[in-house]
């Protein structure tokens, strides 16, 4: 008797998902979950390309922070000639993970200019360089 039950209680009404249109499978069944997928992958796609946008404005700033550092550096042994300047401008831009590009005494004045690697996206490496210029106040 107690298979009879069972039986009765799991043949009860059909479960909300295998409802049918017609006569046949709902078409619309599952339409949710791909739509669901779709807005996924676009905001990995923008996220992904709004990543590598912040990683290049990054490089560029550290570009520009080793630059005006090395510069700073270089300005201040600017007397002992061009080729200790652009050592020390080199030193200090090394240590803030860029690579001196060009160094260059004018008068007290250092120019110099520094690339910074950065990755983007994986398997894509870009440069981001700045130039700065230091010396004494003119006034």
């Amino acid at each position: 008797m107690r298979r009879a039950d069972e039986r009765s209680a799991r043949s009860g009404p059909e479960p909300a998902g295998d409802r049918l249109v017609d006569g046949r499978p709902d078409p619309q069944r599952g339409g949710a979950t791909v739509l669901l997928l779709a807005i996924g992958l676009v905001f990995v796609v923008f996220g992904t390309f709004g990543a590598a946008i912040v990683a290049a404005g990054v490089a560029r700033q550290r570009a520009a922070v080793a630059a005006d550092l090395g510069a700073l550096a270089g300005a201040s042994r600017a007397f002992d000639g061009d080729a200790v300047v652009c050592a020390s401008a080199s030193d200090i831009a090394s240590r803030n993970d860029g690579r001196l590009v060009s160094c260059h005494l004018d008068g007290l004045d250092v120019l110099v200019t520094v690339e910074v690697a950065f990755t983007p996206l994986p398997g894509l490496t870009r440069v981001a360089a700045a130039s700065a210029r230091a010396g004494p106040v003119r006034g």
